[in-house]
């Protein structure tokens, strides 16, 4: 119990914590909802960077593709005059494509998913680089469109919408992770890749699948940040990439401690989110925010480690266990089935 639901308790008394110490701006509607809002996209993203973790594998090029979406984003609706659906469709698709280039690179190439998807990530940067020039893409006088504006900035049931976009994609991958075969082939392609290939599963074709639906919501959280930030900066992606890999760490250690999972992601996005908004309310120095990304991410790696090794651990008791009391129980069985059993029937010429 402590292990599954003790980092979502420690998200409740850390709130209630600041609550106690800030009682007239920390538990308020608004703050809740600027929380809601801010940390929307670095939970999508933590969401993204999570499936490649299930399999095994990482994706360092989440940021640096959050960059390039949504300063292409902004290219297309902008300078270009795309009409802002089509635009959007381009971009979440363009996501899709550079996660199946990471995955043929790791399952394909054979390169280690750190190296992969770092110098797919450095690409990502310098196309960015050369799309902007290394300027902000600013909207005319007319701004931008809207609509577009008001996939971020609108409320449902009075909370802002990017926090129910968090949500879908949160029961979305919980769905498929938990409920479907896909996601019981991730896991174990995850937890023993040999063992996997041995049982039938292709593992290359469901490791690129991982790629490419991590490369999907970047694509998404792109997009959404293009239209909370209205300007295109190049060098906006990187201050994401860090809370990303925090958050699906961290989240591994909650709900299905030793794996990583969609619940626990959010748990783990929650406790950074309140912990942030607390110690900036309480006066905090600008650094403080890179030092509690920075200790949690250690933290968060620790504590996932320890929990893979005790979940294998546990794993491999129970097998002995089991391989130790088969062969008794069954010979126990025989014989108590065979005392049990009636006498043959006589037979007479």
């Amino acid at each position: 119990m402590i292990g599954t639901y003790g980092l979502l308790t420690l998200t409740v008394l850390l709130f209630l914590i600041f609550s106690l110490a800030l009682p007239d701006t920390f538990p308020t509607l608004d703050n809740i909802s600027s929380i809601l809002s801010n940390q929307s996209i670095p939970a999508m993203l933590a969401l993204g960077a999570m499936i490649p973790i299930v399999t095994g594998r990482f994706d360092l090029s989440v940021g640096y593709g959050l960059g390039l979406a949504h300063v292409l984003t902004m290219q297309l609706i902008v300078n270009n005059g795309w009409p802002w659906p089509t635009a959007c469709l381009v971009v979440i698709v363009g996501g899709g494509i550079v996660g199946v280039f990471n995955g043929l690179l790791v399952e394909f190439a054979q390169i280690d998913s750190f190296i992969a998807t770092l110098g797919t990530g450095s690409v990502l940067y310098a196309v960015t680089g050369w799309i902007t020039d290394g300027a902000r893409i600013v909207p005319g006088p007319n701004g931008l469109p809207p609509a577009f504006t008001d996939l971020y900035d609108s409320k449902f049931l009075g909370l802002p919408v990017p926090a129910f976009y968090v949500l879908g994609l949160a029961v979305l991958l919980w769905l498929l992770l938990e409920r479907l075969p896909l996601g019981r082939y991730l896991y174990v392609i995850g937890s023993n890749a040999r063992a996997a290939d041995l049982v039938g599963i292709p593992t290359r074709r469901y490791g690129i699948y991982a790629f490419a639906g991590s490369g999907l919501v970047v694509g998404v959280a792109g997009v959404l940040l293009a239209a909370q930030q209205q300007i295109g900066n190049p060098s906006v992606g990187m201050d994401y990439l860090l809370p990303a890999f925090v958050g699906a760490l961290l989240g591994s250690t909650a709900i299905k401690p030793g794996r990583a999972n969609a619940a626990g992601t959010v748990v783990a996005v929650a406790i950074l989110a309140i912990g942030l908004a607390g110690i900036q309310q309480l006066g905090a120095e600008f650094w403080a925010t890179s030092l509690f990304n920075g200790g949690t991410l250690l933290l968060a790696v620790g504590l996932a480690g320890y929990s893979a090794r005790r979940r294998l651990r546990a794993g491999a008791t129970a097998t002995r266990t089991s391989l130790s009391e088969s062969p008794a129980a069954s010979v126990q069985t025989s014989v108590t089935a065979a005392q049990d059993a009636p006498p043959p029937p006589s037979t007479t010429d």
